[in-house]
């Protein structure tokens, strides 16, 4: 597992709506996105609602929910997805930690795995 290279230092920005990250899959090898079984995400080690995370990938943007039926897109090794989080007026300009966690339904392993990564990352003005 790559835990440590989860968060792409430098792409917190924020987006219509609230403010996002790149994130890495934390799995040697791509997952068929109704396999990620959830994202977590924090902000200064406060809990973001999972209802208030999206996911994007190629151009795809997702609820956890709804990544929950998707069976025709993927996130493959290496593949920068986009994490938004709703929140009205973003963030502030600034420095926070970010928390991004991942739970993956991975078929050969008898538990299913998550997988934690926190950076300090800084939002410009």
């Amino acid at each position: 597992m790559m835990d440590n290279k989860m968060i792409i230092e430098g792409s917190l920005e924020n987006v219509d709506g609230g403010f996002a990250f790149q994130g890495r899959l934390p799995y040697y090898r791509g997952l068929g996105l109704s396999m990620v079984e959830d994202i977590e995400v924090s902000v200064d080690g406060e809990p973001v609602a999972r209802e208030a995370i999206r996911f994007s990938v190629r151009g795809k943007t997702y609820t956890l929910d709804e990544m929950e039926t998707v069976y025709d897109n993927r996130w493959n090794f290496g593949e920068k997805a986009t994490i938004i989080v709703l929140k009205d007026g973003g963030l502030r300009p600034g420095s926070y930690c970010i928390g991004f966690g991942t739970r993956l339904r991975i078929s050969y392993l008898p538990m299913v795995p998550t997988t934690r990564d926190t950076k300090e990352l800084a939002l410009a003005s």
